[in-house]
């Protein structure tokens, strides 16, 4: 066990322990934040079922766990973009456990072709990210198609409905009202989405279902193919996976008001070191798992339906 692997457990240790056995799934591990989420709920006494779509990365991740002290984490292969796949899990979940008190939705794509060595030779530092000055120097070595477009909305949103919706039964069983917590971004906010009308649609929460969620989806890939989204009001910088997760924060919207008994908030984790954006970032795991996991373990009558930047209630 790495020295500094032993000292994150003990900190997280010390964070309280739950006394009654509780039940998480959380999607899309096997490294990098979504491992450090697993490593802080198991460390407060949740029993874990950690899930990837590579069953070798999974089982070492597991394993890893394991050789931490925290036997009580255990794998199960997920690939969220099929439904199989979920109905697997599901059954399994059943099968094991009986319920589900807590879904941790962490698994998602960038929509993004990054040439990674022209990206680290722009040279670009961390106050610059956050400032957003450098847009156009970032924007010219990412690739964005159609198909990358795809896979990206299928695994931020349809992948997150596909498994929430699966997993509701379970989740509908927990005795003290379940936990959802999906992962968002600052790319979320709507202030971010240029057009106006597609913002209001977007903010009409009383009105908002998840068939015109679909079918503003549908539009933004049209206009992605038929290369207007300038012309229509489309975020240009990530535009899928900016879209992605403005559509997911409305879904949580969506499903707060709908089983008002549970917990479901979206999580903007911050500038998290990770894969997902070529370790550009400037805080580690360890922070971004912060917020995630705090909304997971959420007192009872804590707040629900709401958009958290990393530790701190924002507004979408």
């Amino acid at each position: 066990m790495a020295d500094s692997d032993s000292s994150r457990l003990a900190e997280i240790e010390n964070s309280g322990k739950y006394e009654a056995e509780t039940y998480a799934v959380v999607t899309g591990v096997n490294k990098g934040i979504g491992f450090e989420i697993v490593m802080q709920l198991a460390s407060n006494g949740v029993t874990v079922v950690l899930t990837a779509r590579n069953k070798v990365r999974g089982n070492e991740a597991t394993a890893k766990l394991h050789q931490l002290g925290l036997s009580n984490v255990v794998f199960h292969q997920l690939n969220v973009l099929d439904q199989a796949s979920v109905e697997s899990l599901a059954d399994f979940l059943s099968q094991k456990f009986g319920r589900l008190d807590i879904l941790v939705n962490n698994a998602e794509a960038s929509g993004a072709i990054v040439d990674e060595d022209e990206l680290k030779a722009l040279g670009i530092d961390s106050i610059a990210w956050l400032s957003r000055k450098v847009a156009k120097m970032v924007q010219s070595v990412m690739k964005y198609t159609y198909e990358e477009a795809e896979v990206c909305l299928n695994t931020n949103y349809y992948g997150v409905q596909r498994v929430t919706e699966t997993l509701l039964p379970l989740l509908q069983l927990s005795s003290s009202g379940a936990r959802i917590v999906n992962i968002s971004s600052l790319r979320s906010e709507l202030k971010r989405v240029p057009g106006e009308s597609i913002r209001n649609e977007l903010g009409d929460i009383k009105n908002l279902t998840e068939q015109k969620l679909d079918g503003i989806l549908q539009l933004f890939l049209k206009d992605f193919k038929d290369n207007a989204l300038e012309a229509n009001g489309w975020p240009l910088m990530l535009p899928a996976y900016s879209m992605s997760k403005v559509v997911l924060n409305a879904y949580t919207r969506i499903l707060a008001r709908k089983y008002p008994n549970m917990c479901i908030n979206c999580v903007h984790p911050g500038y998290v070191n990770t894969d997902l954006n070529w370790h550009t970032r400037v805080i580690t795991t360890e922070e971004g798992a912060r917020g995630l996991v705090k909304c997971a373990l959420i007192p009872d009558g804590g707040p629900t339906g709401c958009y958290f930047d990393q530790t701190e209630v924002a507004e979408f």
